[in-house]
């Protein structure tokens, strides 16, 4: 299990080397702000941020908030459905797109970069204790 926890974290790190910070919008028409996908636990706006809106297990806009919108494995606006046709989509400051946020292998366009791909895996896991991922992952 530790020598997994290294591997992921000596993935994941080169994952945030994107030079800017990469964003979750979902939704209809992916108007709703789901939060920050590579930001640090501290940033308000972080999908790490258990205290947060969006690293909440709580708040309506949370990812990890399985009786919300979108974070209900049923709902089609939600990354954990299975078959959804309308995921959140990630999206830098400038809008340029780098795919949709979805476990539906068959959606085209899905994000498939490294941290993506460790989400989708570990997604059960990480909704249970957001802030002890993000160090695995990040730390």
């Amino acid at each position: 299990m530790k020598n997994n926890l290294i591997l992921i974290s000596a993935v994941l790190l080169t994952s945030l080397n994107f030079g800017q910070k990469l964003h979750l919008y979902g939704g209809n028409n992916h108007e709703v702000y789901l939060g920050c996908l590579n930001c640090t636990n501290y940033e308000s706006d972080s999908i790490w941020n258990e205290y947060g809106t969006y690293g909440s297990s709580y708040n309506s806009k949370s990812i990890w908030n399985e009786y919300g919108t979108y974070g209900n494995e049923y709902n089609s606006y939600s990354p954990w459905n299975s078959y959804s046709n309308d995921p959140p989509v990630v999206v830098d400051k400038a809008g340029n797109f780098y795919g949709y946020f979805t476990l539906n292998e068959y959606k085209s366009n899905r994000a498939d970069f490294r941290l993506a791909l460790t989400i989708y895996k570990h997604h059960e896991h990480i909704k249970e204790d957001v802030g002890e991922w993000y160090e695995k992952i990040f730390e």
